[in-house]
């Protein structure tokens, strides 16, 4: 489980095809210091495990062909590249931001920036399978960013971005026309399967 509190950028070193496995190495820094071999690490805000850890903070991690269809990985994993990178939280560490799962829902694209004096504005279309699960005032991860959904109106969504933000995670970089994993609050899909499991049943 993660916060969306990105701790840093990593640098996408190199994509390799081993059969239907896409190895990615990735200059993490002094993120890499307290992970081990098995791992977990949020990439753009997908859980990844580390499958080696090599010198001068690089790990390696994999992505299946499921990661690869659910995710904008495809569109964009490229070297020189840079990722946003959370590592777990552990118990007793502040929750800063909401509670992550690191599984994204869908992919979405961003449609329009507008700035809001030294921040921006984010315009994002998500798809319908997201609609249920997203609510004004609430959360949702962007690239692994815990953000609040400041306005919804039917397939998009908006987010207001502040000045830090745009500078140490990759969202500053995105520009129109960009895909980005989106995950849905935790708790709030845990509540609407729970509320739809309530749902009296209609005689066919």
């Amino acid at each position: 489980v993660f916060t969306g509190i990105v701790e840093g950028m990593g640098v996408v070193e190199a994509v390799e095809t081993r059969g239907d496995v896409v190895s990615v190495r990735v200059r993490a820094g002094a993120l890499t210091e307290d992970l081990k071999v098995g791992s977990s690490i949020a990439v753009a805000g997908c859980c990844l495990t580390a499958v080696r850890l090599l010198p001068d903070g690089v790990l390696e991690t994999e992505l299946t062909p499921e990661t690869m269809r659910r995710t904008a990985f495809g569109a964009r994993l490229r070297p020189g590249a840079r990722v946003n990178l959370e590592r777990p939280l552990r118990l007793g560490d502040p929750v800063g931001g909401h509670l992550v799962g690191g599984h994204v829902d869908a992919v979405g694209q961003v449609i329009g920036r507008m700035p809001q004096g030294e921040g921006s504005v984010y315009r994002v279309r998500f798809p319908d399978n997201l609609a249920p699960f997203l609510v004004p005032k609430g959360s949702v991860a962007v690239d692994g960013i815990s953000l609040t959904v400041a306005a919804l109106a039917g397939r998009h969504f908006e987010v207001a971005v502040i000045p830090y933000t745009l500078r140490a995670t990759t969202l500053g970089e995105k520009p129109v026309g960009a895909q980005v994993n989106l995950e849905a609050d935790l708790i709030g899909k845990y509540v609407a399967r729970l509320a739809a499991g309530r749902e009296p049943s209609h005689p066919g």
